[in-house]
């Protein structure tokens, strides 16, 4: 049986070629071919022995996923959806501005979490990607915007697993995926520029802590235990007196002084401003600037109930937070068009993938040397 060499961070490359043999060395030229060019085809990779690829080609492969359709939002947000076998697909998102370009990670097929908010919750849980699956949306992705944008130098400058899935509840696969986003032989991303998003997996905080820290966001979105059970079931288990302890172990660990909290605005149902003057009062249970918040507009999906909560209500919560002395920004939804914007992605998963496979893969599109992909989705260009 082959091995994807992208399940693979540089260490776990590195004794994959000394069981072939090789020099340890040899791993860091196949890790730069892979991740660094986007090779695809061992053959391209002409600075390693004719012997070392042979070998190669019997033993191992770069394995990509197949592209079921991309959309390309006004704003040139970019959404794909990716096959991952037996009815199941993921989505990956792109947002493009002027200081950064951010690629948004699934990390799971589905969520198992359920937070009443998010329409992935809603589709229910099939799997955990493995590490070869959440590298190849980054590998897909910045080797295809590399020539999309007609661009030679690196595209993707930050990365947020904040896509399909609750990424802590993944964490075997997760942390060699973030070895290789971290790696200088790999993408050269800095610790501040890939953040984990989660719902309050209090052990495994503490795990990433220890293991690999980087940028953290928490999913919060409520004030106090009554209101967070109803809107983040996994409160019922880690409710947020252990949550906020563990975001202070967290803090001298991680790359940046602060971590942000994820606030969806809900219509009357968590906006109000005795909300806002709860967060303020467990913020300041804790001296110093440790938190900031983001404001997220809650993108309505019929499943959920809930409505989006007014601009002038979420700016009258906005300016209680700032007032206090903590640092408060809402986020500017992008995508929403394409159904790319946060708490959106379900991506069509279940029922119609078989046959979006079937009709609309384009075997060109395993390479990212293939030509720029067609656009199903009405809107402008990146």
């Amino acid at each position: 049986m082959t091995v994807n060499l992208l399940d693979l961070d540089l260490e776990g490359l590195a004794v994959f070629c000394e069981r072939l043999g090789e020099r340890r060395f040899r791993a860091v030229q196949l890790f730069r071919w892979i991740h660094q060019k986007g090779a695809r085809q061992f053959d391209e990779m002409t600075d390693l022995a004719k012997s070392l690829r042979e070998k190669l080609k019997t033993s191992a492969q770069i394995k990509p996923l197949d592209v079921v359709s991309q959309h390309i939002s006004a704003d040139g947000t970019i959404k794909w959806l990716f096959d991952v076998g037996d009815g199941n697909a993921i989505e990956t998102v792109f947002i493009p501005e002027e200081d950064r370009g951010t690629l948004c990670l699934s990390s799971q097929a589905g969520c198992a979490v359920g937070c009443r908010f998010c329409s992935t919750g809603h589709q229910g849980f099939s799997r955990n990607l493995k590490t070869g699956e959440i590298i190849a949306q980054l590998w897909f992705a910045e080797h295809f915007l590399r020539k999309y944008l007609q661009r030679e130098e690196r595209v993707i400058s930050n990365v947020v697993m904040m896509g399909m899935g609750e990424p802590l509840q993944n964490y075997a696969e997760l942390l060699p995926a973030l070895k290789v986003m971290l790696d200088d032989h790999g993408y050269g991303l800095s610790r501040r520029r890939v953040t984990v998003s989660t719902s309050g997996i209090v052990p495994m905080i503490d795990r990433l802590a220890q293991d690999c820290p980087v940028a953290l966001a928490v999913s919060l979105h409520a004030p106090n235990d009554a209101l967070r059970d109803q809107l983040v079931p996994l409160n019922l288990k880690y409710p947020l007196a252990q949550l906020v302890a563990a975001v202070h172990r967290y803090l001298p660990h991680a790359p940046r002084d602060f971590v942000t909290f994820e606030y969806c605005m809900l219509d009357g149902v968590n906006d109000t401003d005795a909300c806002a003057r709860q967060l303020v009062e467990r913020v300041r249970a804790h001296p110093g600037a440790w938190c900031k918040f983001n404001l997220i507009p809650f993108n309505p999906f019929p499943a959920s109930g809930l409505l989006r909560s007014k601009p002038d209500r979420v700016q009258a919560f906005a300016r209680i937070l700032n007032e206090a002395g903590i640092i408060t920004t809402v986020r500017k939804t992008r995508g929403d068009d394409i159904d790319a914007a946060c708490g959106q992605l379900a991506g069509d998963v279940k029922d119609r993938t078989r046959v979006m496979v079937r009709m609309e893969r384009n075997r060109n599109l395993r390479s990212p040397s293939a030509a720029p992909l067609a656009k199903h989705a009405t809107g402008g260009s990146a």
